[in-house]
């Protein structure tokens, strides 16, 4: 009997993205968000938290464009990390919230602009790698 290649994201493993300990480090010491977007421009925690304060400045496509760039880098990192296009991306991994923010920030400024599409296919894939993270991040995590 032929083998089933198709994936099944029940027996996908986690995507656990490896840390950045100099973003982090920037952060931590108060650095410009904007300096360590362009000190380290791969990072989706970085552009995550440039499309927040875009947004909490009421910058809305500003918002949009620094997380489209943010999901970007985030698509690649979790491609460099083994994932295969599904399965769990856990919260609960400190390193994946950047990622993680960055999708929940595209998914927000795609509802602000009336794009009802791409916010349905971010909330999907919000939930599909982890249910936690959009609670954690709806409630300002």
């Amino acid at each position: 009997m032929p083998e089933n290649l198709l994936p099944n994201p029940s027996t996908n493993p986690e995507t656990l993205l490896p840390a950045e300990p100099e973003v982090t480090a920037a952060l931590a010491a108060d650095a410009p968000v904007a300096s360590v977007v362009v000190s380290h421009p791969s990072s989706s925690l970085a552009w995550a938290l440039l499309a927040d304060e875009a947004w909490a400045r009421g910058a809305t496509l500003e918002s949009y464009a620094y997380a489209r760039v943010g999901y970007h880098r985030g698509l690649d990192a979790l491609r460099k990390a083994g994932w295969r296009g599904v399965g769990p991306v856990p919260w609960s991994h400190e390193p994946n919230r950047g990622v993680l923010r960055a999708l929940f920030a595209l998914r927000r400024a795609a509802e602000a602009i009336e794009e009802p599409g791409e916010a349905e296919r971010l909330t999907d894939f919000l939930n599909a790698s982890d249910p936690e993270a959009l609670r954690a991040l709806s409630a300002g995590a």
